[in-house]
């Protein structure tokens, strides 16, 4: 049986300011005191002219070709998109809980409290947002919206992907395939957010570190969340006892003492980290480490107000 997201933990962050760095569709974020907010328009839909209203938004053109008078509707444009991106494949289930809940999640549950806490902060400003699901393949995909019933359908998806209890999930991952894909799929420049391991089963790492490139040269600001088990996953803290450990994508197991291994390993996954770093430092992408022993709150509200100080 899944559960529902708790709106109440979520309040503390509207409040913030969700500081964007860059110039988005022309348009300053930084504090959102643009003059130009709330001015901007995109073209919506066409209707008929009402006789006595302004000729203003008539369309001229396309009266040439139909002899009838129609004007253009409009609506608002946001100051900023945003699209949150979570890697829903079989890793971000670790660790493998008796009892799951937001004071004690694996990755993909605080990946979802995470992603609805930026939503509602962005949602009281008044911005779009979309939202991204990826394991093998893209699970779910929508535009970036701002409108109310957009954010409650957006709330219902997360939800949704609320991990029923003792849960086994069988999905690979193909980040590097997903994020390339996504880059390929927002036209508009956007801040991305993404939640995620950054395990990959299949290619390497530098395919990896490409479609995190891919997505900054399209003008994105790119944020990741590298949500990991710090103890178990970086620091591998097991008993000095035999464990059996199951790749929880492949379902493979091996047996063996963590202290044979401890040093091989940290070596190994610390390398790749300290790379991704070194990476997401060159493109320009803000690395966010997101301990999830830590809690949602303690990763994002360090973050969001280091944001705010740097603007």
């Amino acid at each position: 049986m899944s559960y529902s997201i708790d709106h109440n933990r979520l309040q503390q962050f509207g409040s913030l300011e969700f500081l964007a760095r860059q110039v988005v569709e022309g348009f300053i974020v930084g504090l959102h005191k643009s003059p130009f907010h709330g001015f901007s328009v995109e073209f919506a839909e066409h209707r008929l002219y009402n006789s006595g209203e302004s000729i203003k938004h008539i369309d001229w053109k396309l009266f040439g070709r139909t002899d009838k008078l129609f004007v253009k509707r409009f609506e608002e444009e946001t100051n900023l998109r945003c699209h949150l991106v979570i890697d829903n494949s079989s890793s971000m289930y670790f660790p493998v809980l008796e009892k799951l809940s937001i004071d004690q999640p694996n990755k993909i549950t605080f990946s979802i409290y995470a992603a609805a806490a930026i939503m509602n902060l962005l949602r009281r400003q008044r911005d779009a947002v979309g939202l991204n699901v990826f394991s093998e393949q893209i699970e779910f995909g929508s535009a970036a919206k701002s409108s109310s019933v957009h954010f409650k359908y957006l709330y219902s998806e997360l939800e949704k992907m609320l991990p029923p209890i003792g849960a086994e999930v069988r999905r690979n991952t193909l980040a590097a395939e997903a994020l390339h894909h996504i880059a390929d799929t927002i036209h508009k420049r956007s801040l991305v957010v993404i939640f995620s391991d950054m395990f990959q089963n299949h290619g390497n790492s530098e395919e990896l570190f490409s479609a995190l490139q891919h997505l900054r040269h399209n003008k994105h600001e790119v944020i990741l969340f590298h949500v990991v088990d710090k103890r178990q996953e970086l620091d591998f803290e097991f008993e000095n006892r035999p464990y059996r450990f199951i790749d929880m994508e492949s379902g493979h197991q091996i047996k063996v003492n963590p202290l044979e291994v401890k040093a091989d390993y940290s070596r190994a996954v610390n390398a790749f980290k300290s790379e991704l770093k070194l990476k997401c430092g060159q493109y320009r992408i803000d690395f966010v480490e997101a301990d999830i022993n830590a809690g949602f709150e303690q990763v994002l509200l360090p973050y969001l107000l280091k944001r705010e100080k740097l603007h």
